[in-house]
């Protein structure tokens, strides 16, 4: 029987040591396969209060005391310690042990033991120890044979499933890998009857409950590494008890499975990431004209990408450089990757870091729109973001999607290079779901000139005196010049939006024609004040 790294009370009793002695059980015979931890010698009255709990306890009863109410008090402070049995060795204090003592050992569910012949606690100390330390040094080789068993599995090519495979098979059980917050990865191992491990773990694991009180007995192991912090947690080893117990080696061995596995995620992360890099770099240089277009399906194909003839669809998604760190851009590869998986179209999708950007190219199929499509990609691009931890409910989105104009494999790089421009031009915009390409063109047109003095010129001619309005006085006048010129003049829409009765937008419309020295009727007049508008963007 497993002793959880230890040795039961009934072994202890058949070592020569306490066999010398001429063991004689008289209490809880039945709770001899208790788990002995440790020895311990002592007569104290106060030892209860030394001890751990698992200690096999050896007296000559001088502290058991001389009172049957003292007797069974000192026998209930061992059982409540948790000690695995009390032996007591006949001889000057006791030539058979008091009925008290027995009745209390009994009634508190604590194995105990005479022994009807002197013999050397230290001699017995030594044995039982010894043996203790074997069965210890017994588990470690067991376990340490399923982590070489890991070891060579990874190196011959397994990865994840395999190494669950080994532990499974070791531990008779079951075996899940969990994200840290509960989902399940990976399964391995039969349930009772065979049955399917992913069966077991919807009814054990499947619900929140559950993950939050996994069943008794079952392990929970951290596999180290998910975050960019020290001590952060990738993934959660899960064993359950479904076939039978689980003890002490097999959380030694899932623990040094998790470490294994550590190694594995932390290689497929890196590698995920050296692949997303490299099918970056291959849409930048497609974008930048240093792959002809003759030769890009080709290499497209090397890379999984075969759209066949197809139109192609350029997408950019631009983070804000201070919302992606380094390290989150093997996650944010992964978590895209598998977001834009059902969108259901062949698709070629990388990162560049250094831009900030994630291009990808997709297969137009017949008889959907690029509206629709780009609805998709635009919701999986974002999910993944958010997946990633880069694009939180609530805050201020530091995600663009800009999608571009459809074509072949010709204009495949002039529409990913308009699409990258665009979604710079792009940051700082009112939030959409995704941009068109075309429509950004004036915005693109003013970022090219930001670093322009006579762009900021220009602007501080435009609407200079409202910006200076704005700063000192209230209510703000821009707004109501922006939504204005949004609803192309037509001041009850403007009103609406703006929640404003018309007598105060048109008070406020008066005043902006003021301060401008303008005719807001001009249409010179109003193209002058958009692009001011859509260019004090990039000269603030």
């Amino acid at each position: 029987m497993e002793t959880e790294g230890g040795i039961t009370v009934r072994r202890a009793l058949e070592l020569p040591g306490l066999r010398a002695g001429l063991p004689e059980v008289l209490a809880c015979a039945d709770r001899l396969d208790r788990t002995v931890r440790w020895v311990h010698a002592g007569e104290a009255p106060n030892i209860p209060a030394l001890l751990k709990g698992g200690e096999l306890l050896l007296s000559t009863g001088l502290g058991l005391g001389s009172r049957p109410a003292d007797q069974r008090a000192y026998v209930r402070k061992l059982a409540d310690r948790g000690i695995a049995a009390l032996v007591v060795e006949l001889g000057p204090r006791f030539e058979r042990l008091p009925t008290a003592i027995v009745e209390a050992a009994r009634t508190a569910g604590l194995p105990l033991v005479q022994l009807h012949r002197e013999v050397p606690f230290v001699a017995v100390t030594e044995e039982i120890h010894t043996e203790i330390v074997n069965g210890h040094y017994a588990l470690l080789q067991r376990a340490e044979e399923v982590h070489r068993r890991c070891t060579q599995a990874v190196l011959g090519g397994g990865g994840v499933p395999q190494v669950l495979g080994i532990l499974a098979d070791f531990a008779a059980n079951p075996v899940f890998l969990e994200t840290p917050d509960g989902r399940l990865l990976f399964a391995a191992g039969a349930g009772p009857v065979g049955a399917d491990p992913l069966q077991v773990w919807e009814g054990l694991r499947g619900d929140r409950a559950a993950r939050e009180a996994p069943p008794a007995g079952a392990l929970l192991v951290e596999v180290p590494g998910g975050g960019l912090g020290a001590g952060s947690v990738r993934a959660r080893l899960v064993l359950l008890p479904v076939s039978g117990p689980l003890v002490t080696v097999h959380r030694m061995a899932a623990e040094r499975a998790a470490g294994i596995l550590a190694v594995v995620l932390m290689q497929a992360r890196q590698e995920d990431e050296v692949a997303a890099r490299g099918r970056g770099d291959f849409l930048t240089d497609l974008a930048e004209g240093r792959i002809a277009p003759e030769d890009a399906p080709a290499q497209a194909g090397v890379l999984g990408f075969r759209p066949g003839g197809d139109p192609l669809l350029p997408v950019v998604m631009r983070l804000a450089p201070e919302s992606a760190p380094s390290g989150s851009w093997a996650l944010l590869a992964r978590a895209v990757t598998e977001e834009l998986a059902a969108v259901g179209s062949p698709l070629l999708v990388g990162v560049r870091p250094v831009e900030g950007r994630v291009p990808l190219l997709l297969a137009l199929r017949p008889g959907t729109t690029r509206a629709a499509l780009g609805d998709r990609v635009a919701a999986a691009l974002r999910a993944g973001a958010g997946r990633a931890g880069l694009e939180r409910a609530g805050d201020r989105t530091p995600v663009v999607v800009v999608v571009g104009a459809a074509g072949g494999w010709a204009a495949a790089g002039a529409g990913l290079r308009h699409a990258a421009e665009a979604a710079t031009a792009a940051q700082g915009l009112g939030e959409r779901p995704w941009y068109d390409a075309r429509s950004l063109d004036i915005d693109l047109l003013l970022w090219r000139l930001r670093d322009h003095p006579d762009l900021a010129s220009f602007v501080d001619r435009a609407i200079g005196p409202l910006r200076e309005h704005d700063r000192t006085s209230r209510p703000a006048l821009l707004p109501t010049l922006e939504a204005y010129l949004a609803h192309a003049g037509r001041k009850a829409e403007a009103a609406r939006e703006l929640h404003l009765n018309r007598q105060t937008l048109y008070n406020r419309l008066a005043r902006i024609g003021e301060l401008l020295g303008t005719d807001l009727d001009d249409p010179q007049a109003v193209l002058a004040m958009s692009l001011a508008l859509r260019a004090r963007r990039h000269t603030l």
